[in-house]
């Protein structure tokens, strides 16, 4: 089994020594544990300090994409060289990397897809009140989206199993820690939580300026991740409650009607025609967010096995060859070279 601890990293030359400190040498039910840092567009020494305390795996963006896109490409890359788990863990060490073990176990012993460690937020004394409240908030929003019971939605280290991250697909640009669990609950993936302790804050976020901007990127990446799966549960209640509301004005003017006091009162008939023409129209969206959730599916089946090839064994040997031709010096001949 191997293990790819992957590292998102914009200008953390000062933490990243830290961070690998104490990373584990050794996990039981692990027999090769491989580390991998995705340089964010860094323009400091990050990528040489790396280097030099031992990692063999690097993958570049010329310029900052964003946390998103460093964990989709950082998990392209550990499938592409053979990961059967990858354990995400921050580069200003946030996080505790001599946990990763204990992390990764529920999904070595087959107990979960994915486990998401929990920073017991109440207990992290950097956290003013109001930033406490607003995690349990949001994690309270993205459980009842997902259908889960995770403590820390925001939280970013996590353990995938090669299972999950098949499934997966990151669509956000601004953070995939919602997105993943919204449709791991979604897809029925067994997803559970494991508690750990925060190191001691090393630098602001750079991710957001303020915990509002946070707030409103969050907000949005839950609404989308919603609407992927289950937009047509608004369109269902929305056909429903314009359906009653607009059957109440014909109920009164047929009462009127019926005591011949009709006069005067045709203003229910077009409140009444104003409701039902909503729930008509919410009736035809729901249809139309019916056959787009089934034609999602069907493209998310046809997105997995075309991953299941991309990521096979014949495969990651390619993969291979290409990482060492292009750590090879130019002038040094491949050895595919004829």
């Amino acid at each position: 089994m191997k293990l790819f601890i992957q590292i998102p990293c914009l200008n953390e030359e000062q933490t990243l020594p830290l961070v690998l400190k104490k990373i584990p040498k050794a996990i039981p039910g692990v027999d090769d544990i491989e580390l991998m840092i995705v340089d964010d567009g860094c323009s400091d020494n990050t990528v040489e300090v790396a280097r030099r305390l031992g990692v063999r795996h690097v993958v570049h963006h010329a310029k900052p994409m964003g946390l998103a896109r460093a964990f989709r490409d950082g998990v392209d890359y550990a499938l592409k060289h053979g990961a059967d788990i990858v354990v995400n863990t921050d580069g200003d060490n946030q996080y505790p990397s001599e946990m990763i073990g204990e992390l990764a176990q529920p999904v070595i012993r087959g107990e979960a897809e994915i486990v998401v460690g929990d920073r017991q937020t109440p207990k992290i004394k950097e956290f003013s009140m109001f930033k406490r409240l607003m995690q349990r908030f949001g994690s309270w929003v993205v459980n009842k989206a997902a259908g889960t019971h995770i403590p820390d939605a925001a939280s970013g280290f996590r353990a995938y199993s090669r299972t999950a991250l098949m499934q997966l697909n990151i669509v956000t640009e601004f953070s995939y820690c919602m997105e993943t669990i919204i449709q791991a609950g979604n897809k029925r993936l067994a997803i559970t939580s494991y508690a750990i302790t925060t190191n001691p804050k090393t630098r602001e976020s750079r991710l957001f300026t303020n915990i509002f901007e946070h707030m409103a990127k969050s907000g949005g990446a839950i609404v989308r991740s919603f609407l992927m799966f289950k937009a047509h549960v608004i369109f269902l209640w929305s056909t429903v409650i314009f359906g009653i509301l607009g059957l109440f004005p014909f109920v009164r003017y047929l009462a009127y009607l019926v005591e011949g006091e009709s006069r005067g009162h045709i203003q229910s008939l077009l409140a009444g025609t104003t409701l039902l023409t909503c729930a008509l129209i919410s009736l035809a969206l729901l249809i139309i967010s019916e056959v787009q959730r089934i034609q999602r599916k069907l493209v998310e089946d046809e997105l997995e096995r075309t991953k299941e090839i991309m990521y096979s064994k014949p495969y990651q040997k390619i993969w291979e060859q290409e990482r060492a031709d292009s750590a090879r010096p130019i002038d040094e001949p491949s050895s595919s070279t004829v």
